[in-house]
């Protein structure tokens, strides 16, 4: 399955219509332009798939941000992951191993190399249940791996 057809399989629940990828970290965040031209960024470790930018000129002023950019290239957890795996192998991503929402840290104790797809799939569905729960109420999480 490509990227696009597991986006669209675990989070298009959220709305979004992927038709491009734009950018992917190292840590299987995602860029996606959709069908309407909005800029979507999906980020599997904090179970979001937002709109981040309207159009192409918003996201050009999105990418010159201080702040997005220190969020999208976790400089200080990639090192962290890279000192404890080395470098990606190939359709790999670097990700929690228990996601924030979870109770889980960006520490190098709760990180894992992971395929991407897994990553993509495994926090759409944890992501959802989330979604669909009541408050208080207990949900189902399956493993990363």
């Amino acid at each position: 399955m490509d990227i696009l057809d597991t986006v669209t399989t675990y989070w298009g629940w959220t709305g979004i219509e992927a038709e491009r990828v734009i950018a992917i970290n190292e840590f299987g965040n995602l860029i996606i332009k959709d069908a309407q031209g909005k800029f979507w960024r999906l980020c599997p470790e904090d179970v979001y798939c937002d709109i981040v930018a309207q159009d192409d000129n918003d996201y050009n002023e999105l990418v010159k941000d201080e702040e997005f950019n220190q969020d999208w290239f976790m400089e200080v957890v990639l090192q962290k992951a890279v000192a404890k795996f080395g470098e990606l192998k190939d359709g790999d991503k670097y990700t929690l191993a228990v996601p924030e929402v979870l109770g889980g840290t960006y520490g190098g104790a709760n990180l894992k190399m992971v395929p991407h797809e897994r990553i993509i799939s495994f926090y759409g569905e944890l992501a959802k249940e989330i979604n669909d729960a009541a408050d208080g109420a207990k949900i189902k999480v399956g493993s990363i791996v």
